[in-house]
């Protein structure tokens, strides 16, 4: 073999205290996959093992120093052809910060692939090779992260080293960047000029950029709160409930993962769609019986009345439930190359619930190049519109805002079985 390519060993560091979801987004080739390799590599986040499968990759490829984007394509296929497939998930922890970090697909045939990177996000970072400008995928996956409910957007200005450090060129894309986030009802932007390649501003400070003062990819992420990002669905309790568990005495445990805000033993609740109200008896987790019960956290409950309860049905906040409806109107990202027309029947996923839904109306579509709704008659692949649904039984939603969990749709092709689209209740948020 020739010559090593990588350095000393590393060492994951830990003691992290907090939890961030981010999704590096961006168009293909912009250095996503790169930036998130140099940032682990940096910031001594790869092991001994990984250092060597990427050096082993990287000679495989002819490459004479070590390819840092191969460290987030797991797949073989992507690392024989140099792209991004499927979303690539890596973890690390800084003294400050745990991240989940997943390196989303940059080719326009899989958004479906980036909004699913998204949807969980806490934070969207945002790879613009400064060479080439805000293109027109960048804009999509940027839109979409706003529109999953993203509120924190760090853009990575890249390849800064291929333009002279020009510091105007970076100060143009984060004002694109900044405008963006105001058209989908504001987020908080932080932009950083960087080199992935060479690992300026990644994790150490560069001396190329006399004239930037702020913080590195890695500061930024550590100066991110916590708090920023309380997760929507906090006004009342949601228990979409996953499965009936029948008891001894006759009685019935009703199991799903609590979302939204606490419950407590004696807390009156609405069984939805029904719409029969009861309270806890009792709550157990993990195992063991409790008297509350925190979210995002998997629960079993039993309801002090007897209750015709199902798997599929909601039991949420007395004082604060959701709407029960059999219409919705409704922000679609549709991925299928079958054009989205009214008419069409799909089954439609909500929460644990499944039925069959029906396009009664397709009212707009978002124009990319203007990021403005423009009136439609139909969806192609990749495009984000505007759909009202007329569904086979009622189901209680939430606005996506309020709740991430109870406001998505997912949208299922009956005869592929196939996930065509991704659905937010509500329209978006454009000023």
């Amino acid at each position: 073999m020739t010559a090593s390519l990588i350095g000393p060993a590393r060492v994951p560091k830990a003691n992290a205290v907090a939890l961030l979801r981010l999704a590096a987004v961006g168009a293909v080739d912009d250095g996503k996959s790169t930036l998130i390799g140099r940032l682990l590599h940096d910031a001594d986040q790869l092991t001994d093992d990984q250092l060597a499968a990427l050096e082993s990759a990287s000679l495989a490829r002819g490459q004479s120093s070590l390819n840092l984007s191969f460290a987030t394509d797991g797949l073989r296929a992507e690392r024989e052809q140099g792209i991004t497939i499927d979303v690539a998930y890596r973890y690390a922890a800084t003294p400050r910060l745990k991240l989940v970090i997943a390196d989303c697909p940059g080719h326009l045939e899989y958004t479906g692939n980036m909004a699913t990177g998204a949807s969980t996000a806490d934070l969207a970072l945002v790879v613009v090779d400064i060479t080439r400008g805000l293109r027109e995928q960048t804009r999509r996956h940027t839109a979409l992260a706003l529109l999953f409910g993203v509120r924190h957007l760090l853009v990575a200005v890249n390849k800064m080293d291929l333009v002279g450090w020009d510091q105007r060129g970076y100060q143009g894309l984060a004002e694109q960047i900044q405008e963006l986030a105001h058209l989908f009802g504001g987020a908080e932007v932080q932009a950083v000029p960087i080199s992935a390649l060479h690992g300026d501003n990644v994790v150490e400070r560069s001396r190329n950029l006399d004239w930037y003062q702020g913080p590195t990819v890695l500061e930024a992420l550590e100066q991110v709160a916590t708090s920023t990002f309380a997760a929507p669905g906090t006004k009342g309790a949601r228990l979409p409930v996953q499965s009936v568990i029948p008891q001894a005495d006759g009685s019935v445990r009703l199991a799903g993962m609590l979302t939204g805000a606490g419950l407590r033993t004696g807390d009156a609740v609405v069984v939805l769609p029904q719409g029969n109200r009861t309270t806890v008896s009792s709550l157990e987790t993990l195992g063991d019986v409790v008297s509350s019960a925190q979210a995002p956290l998997s629960i079993s409950v039993t309801l002090a009345s007897g209750q015709e309860v199902m798997r599929g049905d909601l039991i949420a906040a007395a004082a604060d439930p959701p709407p029960v409806s059999r219409d919705q109107l409704t922000t679609v990202c549709w991925f299928a190359e079958r054009r989205l027309e009214v008419g069409q029947t799909f089954l439609i996923k909500h929460t644990t619930r499944v039925t069959t839904a029906e396009v009664v109306r397709i009212a707009s579509k978002l124009d990319l190049e203007t990021l403005r709704l423009v009136p439609a008659g139909e969806l192609g692949a990749n495009d984000i519109g505007v759909v009202r649904w007329r569904l086979a039984e009622p189901i209680a939603a939430d606005r996506y805002r309020d709740s991430r969990v109870t406001g998505s749709l997912i949208v299922i092709d009956p005869d592929t079985h196939v996930t065509v689209a991704a659905v937010m209740i509500g329209t978006p948020t454009l000023t």
